[in-house]
């Protein structure tokens, strides 16, 4: 098989992995404590990061300033983010995660991991070694193609 017939197959599983992601995440919200899929994303991103102001969220996302403008107004208005001085001086506002958006975040990704741990309990370690290690390098490829790295522990 060649890379543009194995990227058809990989695009068609990636499009079903979201998609049950996605339903899953639905499935374990309580009273509309859902975080959108950009929420979700964003809120990640400034939990492992730390604080960012909106041309530090265009570098690392590589989308229009307006796009994090809206995003990140929405979080302040939920109580999601706060805006903050930058610790280093700048002059642009930075944005980090409240209290309460690292509690839903939490919340979110622990229903989530749940659900993984769920679909691959069967699975032997050097499978899930295999899949862990495959799925970084496919990751760690794109990042290095875009030129926006993903901070990891």
């Amino acid at each position: 098989m060649d890379a543009r017939a194995a990227a058809r197959h990989i695009e068609q599983e990636l499009l079903i992995l979201v998609r049950h992601r996605e339903q899953t995440a639905l499935r374990g919200t309580r009273g509309g404590n859902l975080l959108d899929r950009s929420a979700y994303v964003l809120l990640g991103r400034l939990e492992a990061q730390g604080p960012m102001s909106i041309p530090d969220l265009v570098e690392a996302f590589g989308l229009a300033p307006s796009t994090f403008t809206r995003q990140t107004s929405a979080l302040l208005r939920k109580g999601l983010v706060e805006r903050m001085l930058d610790p280093e001086g700048g002059v642009a506002r930075k944005y980090r995660v409240t209290e309460e958006g690292s509690k839903r975040l939490a919340e979110q990704r622990e229903h989530i991991v749940s659900g993984v741990a769920d679909v691959v309990a069967d699975w032997s370690p050097e499978r899930l070694r295999r899949f862990i290690e495959d799925l970084q390098q496919f990751n760690t490829d794109i990042e290095r193609l875009t030129g926006q790295p993903w901070p990891r522990p």
